[in-house]
């Protein structure tokens, strides 16, 4: 193929212009970066290099020296809250809201800071001012999910069902479980006001959002139960296993006290027994043993715990097990059985809690919605064995 000898020609022109370009951009970076403060990028270098104290000091000189900038006020804001001075972010994000040189966009991307300010600092009446403003405008979605956020806390379950059902990942599994977990919230409510009809509705609806809400069904039984219907309570509890079998410790001491109303006590037992057996947990053991304990005796605790010890082996299960043998143990033999006891009970504390899936935080009783991230149905009653550095 042969070089068309224009092309020759156009080589060096196209070089040039290039050249021509490059030259322009390299002026105006230069230009423009003239004219930020000085302390502007000291304030990046310093954010960069994690001083957010020092990066703060510097902004507040590059504000002062070029007020009308309007990013700058955004980027002080944040730092102001993440540090936990909301006082000062209100402040910024507000003079924000009030001037009047700033775009449509900029103005609801300040109210949203506002915001956000007003809802760390726990004024959540105002939040939730601001946050209403912002529905049916471009930052509804965020608007909505921080009023998500804000019922919650104000545990205001009405009004999260209805911020909920307007958020875009309607249907969602993680939006299911949040949703019947407020219907929940609110037959609870309703439940310990005696409003059974009431606490009967929300239910309904909770199991029509969440089909498999463990926790619905738990709430079903109770009501059955205070009402005098234990067969009803029953067959609402049995749902579990098929729901969620990590759940069945929440209801294993209900379905005992139940036959035992009905004068099936050993039914009960062969029930929690065949759930033990094809769902190892220590909480449905430790209600097993306690029952063994009172009804049959330290002997049968022991071989209940023995039995179980060797199909799954736990620090939990063995602690149980030095319990019973030291009620059935001779005299003479309780004091070597008691010293290994409390050296094992001694980790078992430490080591025997619950844990969320999400987040990883660990307490000492089961909480349907976790304590530090918020999520719903994150911590399973189900106690892990791991070892701590501290106790």
């Amino acid at each position: 193929m042969e070089i068309e000898f224009w092309w020759l020609l156009a080589l060096p022109l196209f070089f040039a212009l290039g050249w021509l370009a490059a030259r322009i951009d390299i002026r105006q970076v230069v230009k423009e970066s003239r004219s930020l403060p000085r302390s502007y990028l000291s304030g990046l270098n310093f954010l960069l290099n994690e001083q957010p104290d020092k990066a703060i000091d510097a902004f507040v000189v590059a504000v002062r020296i070029d007020p009308p900038t309007v990013e700058l006020h955004f980027a002080l804001g944040s730092l102001f809250r993440r540090r936990g001075e909301t006082d000062r972010a209100i402040r910024i994000h507000q003079l924000l809201v009030d001037r009047e040189d700033l775009s449509e966009e900029q103005r609801l991307q300040a109210l949203g800071e506002l915001g956000q300010d007003f809802l760390k600092a726990g004024l959540l009446d105002r939040a939730e001012a601001v946050f209403v403003r912002l529905r049916g405008t471009p930052a509804n979605d965020v608007a909505l999910r921080y009023l998500l956020e804000l019922y919650q806390q104000e545990k205001d379950w009405a009004k999260a069902i209805d911020v909920a059902q307007a958020l875009p990942q309607h249907e969602s599994h993680l939006w299911r479980t949040e949703v019947a977990n407020f219907h929940c919230e609110l037959a609870a409510a309703a439940m310990a006001n005696s409003r059974p009809d009431e606490a009967g509705g929300h239910l309904e609806r909770a199991f029509v959002v969440n089909p498999r809400s463990v926790r619905a069904s738990l709430l079903l039984g109770d009501l059955h139960a205070a009402n005098g219907d234990d067969e009803a309570a029953l067959e609402a509890w049995k749902r579990v296993e098929n729901q969620n079998p990590i759940y069945l410790s929440l209801v294993a001491e209900r379905v005992m006290e139940a036959y035992g109303r009905r004068g099936l006590v050993e039914q009960g037992h062969q029930l929690l027994s065949a759930w033990l057996s094809s769902h190892a947990s220590l909480d449905l053991l430790d209600e097993l043993f306690q029952w063994e304990m009172e009804r049959e005796g330290p002997k049968a605790a022991y071989e209940l715990v023995r039995e179980e010890l060797r199909r799954n082996p736990t620090l939990l299960g063995l602690d149980k097990l030095l319990e019973a043998a030291l009620l059935a143990a001779p005299v003479e033999q309780r004091g070597d059985i008691e010293l290994v006891k409390q050296l094992i009970h001694g980790h078992t504390r430490r080591v025997a809690r619950y844990r969320c899936d999400a987040c990883g935080f660990k307490a000492r009783q089961f909480h349907w919605r976790c304590p530090a991230c918020g999520g719903w149905e994150t911590y399973p009653p189900r106690r892990t064995e791991e070892f701590d550095l501290v106790p």
